[in-house]
């Protein structure tokens, strides 16, 4: 039996590697936020959603496939996690109940076999009744043929076998075997053999003929008998105590697989509980086919900021369409980096098949998503800013593909502004000749006026709005660079001894603030 909740045609496989850009995306995007929101302190929740939603799906029609199990879970909340609650009780029950399983002795071996599977008897006429229950009620593909098939393989000729089976291996009436004599009169091919046929009543046996039979009978004292007896029927049931382990693994193994797949929606639940509950929006995004250029969103915010804070955060709306770059300037703390960390998030949020923190998101699909953060001074540095830069450059630069994504945020700003702004030029002009979609948060003037004036028509550049009086509204408007890095408001800030206003700073103001914006 195979859940194929993840995937259309396989597997969830929680051993795989990470990308190489894991690291950097938690760090960046602030996932660790949005990841324990999903797990809700469940460790084996965290793992499977670190896993689910750094391990992107590149195919629109898997993301798809994905959107429509989550929003069945979605509405029918109660049923999803009554699932996932019957798979882990049964491994926790399995894990408690049944230690042990760890010697190969065959008589033990069978002996647990049966009461495991006994056990998961009773938990697969419960999953059934569920599935029986919810299928007239789900509609995304990939449950409809979860329920349709537990209808179909666990029905009540199946439960009525194994009932049958599980009985006779049991042998309360002792063990039928067959063997042969090899060299030296020892024995050989052993063999279980079908249980006879009850007891006929005296009158069947009086008329019932039968070659002769021959019996011996073990003195209770002789121990050497004994072990001997017990050797004998190890090896006769050696092959059916092997059988039947392989059963309840077999068993095991889907209602581990079960869980793993459903512990990533359980996740999407959570999240989704914890951003509703705060007053906030969510979509299910339109993936577009890879190598496409297309971005559009419409109230997208930062789910981490949203998740450590009591108010409403302020959202965006950005129509870039076909342009490969996105160019951000405008004043300090007027909401750019957690703008940049919105669009990465929503990268990631759309490509492992969740819904995104907006009221709509369109994207093409990106063969992988990296990040290139400005980073805090280090005592424990080698060598300097530059250097570091240049060297986290390089290993993206190993790994990326045509189709990325890659967002940075001050990048190259260590040295001065000129030498930063041409290489932060070659870097971006080599990445979008080979079809990088690109995000790029920056100060220098130098290196935006350069896009302005060499990509015109191929990028799309925002500004960090800012009234005249200094306030910020943390809404990223359609804006060429400015000249200006307002370095007045430090002043006044630093110098003049004026007040923070509440416009000064980005919580503040996104608390007070509940409302989303629109790029001009």
């Amino acid at each position: 039996m195979k859940a194929f909740l993840m995937y259309p045609e396989r597997d969830f496989d929680r051993a795989a590697e990470l990308p190489a850009s894991a690291q950097e995306l938690i760090r960046d995007l602030g996932l660790n936020t949005v990841f324990a929101a999903m797990a809700a302190n469940d460790k084996f929740l965290r793992e499977v959603v670190e896993k689910a939603v750094l391990g992107s799906l590149a195919a629109p029609a898997d993301i798809l496939y994905r959107q429509a199990v989550l929003q069945d879970c979605l509405a029918h909340e109660a049923a999803v996690r009554g699932i996932y609650a019957l798979a882990v009780e049964v491994i926790d029950n399995e894990r408690k109940n049944f230690w042990g399983g760890l010697t190969r002795h065959p008589g033990y071996v069978l002996h647990r076999s049966v009461e495991v599977l006994q056990m998961f008897v009773g938990h697969l006429r419960r999953l059934r009744k569920i599935a029986e229950e919810s299928e007239g009620h789900f509609e995304s593909a990939g449950f409809r043929r979860f329920f349709a098939m537990l209808i179909e393989e666990l029905s009540d000729a199946y439960f009525e076998e194994i009932e049958q089976h599980l009985r006779q291996l049991r042998f309360r009436g002792g063990v039928l075997m067959s063997a042969s004599l090899g060299a030296g009169n020892r024995g050989r091919d052993y063999v279980l053999r079908k249980p006879n046929p009850g007891d006929r009543g005296w009158l069947g046996r009086l008329f019932s003929r039968g070659g002769p039979v021959y019996t011996y009978r073990l003195h209770p004292r002789d121990e050497a008998g004994g072990r001997m007896l017990a050797e004998l029927r190890d090896r006769g049931i050696n092959l059916v105590a092997n059988a039947l382990a392989r059963s309840t693994d077999h068993i095991l193994s889907f209602f581990t697989l079960l869980r793993a797949e459903l512990a990533f929606y359980v996740g999407g639940l959570n999240l989704h509980a914890v951003l509703g509950g705060k007053g906030q929006k969510m979509t299910f995004p339109r993936p577009a086919a890879p190598g496409e250029r297309r971005f559009s969103c419409r109230g997208l915010y930062d789910a981490g900021l949203q998740l450590s804070m009591s108010g409403k955060v302020v959202g965006n709306d950005v129509a870039a369409g076909e342009k490969e770059i996105v160019v951000i300037t405008g004043a300090n703390q007027g909401g750019k980096s957690t703008f940049l960390r919105s669009v990465g998030l929503g990268y990631l949020m759309m490509q492992c098949g969740m819904f995104v923190a907006a009221d709509e998101f369109e994207a093409a699909v990106a063969s992988g998503l990296f990040t290139h953060f400005k980073r805090e001074e280090d005592a424990t540095m080698k060598s300097g800013k530059l250097d570091e830069e240049l060297v986290r450059m390089d290993a993206i630069a190993e790994h990326i593909q045509p189709g990325a994504a890659v967002l940075f945020n001050e990048s190259f700003a260590a040295t001065n502004e000129r030498e930063g702004s041409e290489i932060a030029r070659q870097i971006v002009n080599a990445l979008l000749d080979v079809g990088t979609e690109v995000f790029f948060v920056t100060h220098m003037y130098d290196f935006a006026n350069g896009m302005r004036e060499g990509r015109a028509e191929r990028a799309l550049f925002l500004r960090a709005e800012r009234s005249e009086d200094g306030k910020r509204s943390f809404r990223m408007i359609e804006a060429e660079p400015l000249e200006t890095s307002f370095g007045e408001d430090l002043y006044r800030k630093i110098f003049a001894g004026e007040e923070e206003r509440p416009g000064e700073t980005e919580r503040p103001l996104a608390r007070e603030s509940g409302t989303r914006v629109s790029a001009a």
